[in-house]
């Protein structure tokens, strides 16, 4: 076999392979072999197909051409590790030759990684938000866990913005009921805007036994787009009843005995949760600095591997909720290449950071315990609800198993290059990862049982 790699690009090159039709003999006999196998001739048994009847009967042709499809990726492998092309994604085959007795050639084009030249992590800052904790946040903060211990308790006026109604709804389209656009019975927060556009408008001032219609566009279904009537009625009206906001509630919603020790809780977990923004804000910023400095280039290849990728779970998440693409982009009001130009350049962003975090790990020699990997797998394991022995199994018949190693060596790798960057706040203050890193999981504040509405 001879061969010879072509430069096409910082991140992509062209190998052109020759391979000898002696070399070939050996795929071509276990081509001969496995059609003598799958076809049935008059006259001979499954198996003891001579060659040259298979030539007679199905075409040297077409042996010839099966046993070049699994010559080439064997051939492909060697010319790759001769020259020691450094290979990301799939490899792309074009201008096979092939003539009997003649040798083999094709090309390959592939992309490859670029040379990353890495600035010296002691010379990248960054600067993240102070931290501020405001009495503002922290009313809020309390105020929401007030909300879920609040009761609703039935009342005979008209309803308001924040209350709660029981509802009817039945949708129709020139006259002709919506399939799955009637619903009883339905429980709703005036002013959540969760439901059907200009629902909220309407129930604003209508009583309990009250009914009106209003139109509204229609967002999925066969009718998707269209304008539909939908008719209303008013069951009841619940408005919520929230409890003082004392000792009393400090017990009911957490360990606490006072409200003043539960404030200073809140506001304790409100500090970590912005201790841990800031660490993602400096990851962010820290990346984006070693991006620019390295210029790393993305992959061409790679990339549109990953948009066909992004955009293919796009489809999978919308399909889950009952939506097509097209239903989306009207949503959005974007068009198709606007989503394929937004996931193109996310994509890009993504690749260079892999390949930026890869030459990173590579030049601090990074490694992964298979303790670490272990909990990686585990850890994704109970996300999906499996046992972490199957989710291993399925990973390793995907081929996947190679790419989870490489997500948790980038993340160690994250962590030691938070640590060697420089990170200060607004006001001038340092910032350590370590007192920025997430809390490990703690118990939230109580869940309210259900409760029966006060009549």
């Amino acid at each position: 076999m001879k061969s010879t790699v072509e430069t096409l690009g910082p991140t992509r090159v062209r190998l052109a392979i020759e391979v000898p039709f002696a070399e070939l003999e050996p795929t071509l006999r276990k081509a001969y072999r496995e059609v003598a196998q799958q076809v049935t001739i008059p006259g001979f048994r499954r198996g003891k197909v001579p060659a040259a009847v298979i030539d007679q009967r199905v075409g040297r042709e077409t042996v010839l051409n099966e046993a070049v499809q699994e010559v080439i990726p064997q051939q492909l492998v060697v010319a790759i590790q001769e020259h020691q092309v450094k290979t990301l994604g799939r490899p792309e085959v074009d201008n096979i030759e092939v003539d009997d007795g003649q040798p083999l050639r094709f090309t390959a084009e592939m992309d490859i990684r670029p040379e990353v030249t890495l600035p010296d992590l002691s010379t990248v800052a960054v600067t993240v938000d102070e931290i501020k904790i405001e009495d503002t946040d922290l009313d809020q903060e309390v105020g929401s866990l007030r909300e879920r211990f609040a009761t609703l308790k039935t009342v005979e006026r008209p309803a308001a913005t924040g209350d709660f109604v029981q509802i009817d709804l039945a949708a129709t389209v020139d006259g002709t009921p919506v399939e799955g656009g009637t619903a009883t019975n339905l429980s709703h927060e005036v002013g959540s805007q969760s439901l059907l556009p200009g629902l909220d408008d309407v129930l604003v001032g209508m009583s309990a036994g009250d009914s009106t219609s209003f139109r509204t566009p229609l967002v999925a279904g066969e009718h998707a787009g269209q304008e539909a009537d939908v008719a209303v009625t008013v069951r009841t009206v619940k408005e919520k009843e929230l409890p003082p906001l004392d000792d009393d509630f400090a017990q009911l919603a957490s360990e606490f005995d006072t409200l003043d020790e539960l404030r200073e809780d809140v506001r304790e977990r409100l500090r970590r949760r912005a201790r841990t923004e800031q660490v993602y804000a400096a990851r962010d910023k820290a990346l984006a600095e070693l991006v620019s400095r390295s210029g790393v280039p993305a992959p061409e290849g790679v990339v549109r591997d990953e948009v066909s990728h992004r955009k293919e779970h796009l489809t999978e998440e919308l399909e889950r909720v009952g939506r097509s693409l097209s239903e989306y982009l009207a949503l959005e009001e974007k068009t198709e290449a606007e989503i394929d130009a937004e996931l193109a350049e996310a994509a890009a962003e993504g690749v260079k950071i892999q390949l930026l975090l890869d030459t990173l790990a590579e030049a601090e020699q990074v490694q992964v315990s298979d303790d670490e990997y272990g909990q990686e797998v585990v850890g994704r394991a109970q996300r999906v609800g499996i046992e972490p022995q199957q989710y291993y199994d399925q990973l390793v018949r995907a081929g996947a198993a190679a790419a989870v190693y490489a997500d948790v060596r980038r993340s160690k790798t994250l962590s030691l290059l938070l640590e060697r960057v420089t990170i200060t706040d607004t006001a001038g203050n340092p910032v350590t990862v370590e007192g920025a890193r997430p809390p490990a999981a703690e118990p939230e504040p109580a869940e309210p049982a259900p409760a029966e509405p006060v009549a």
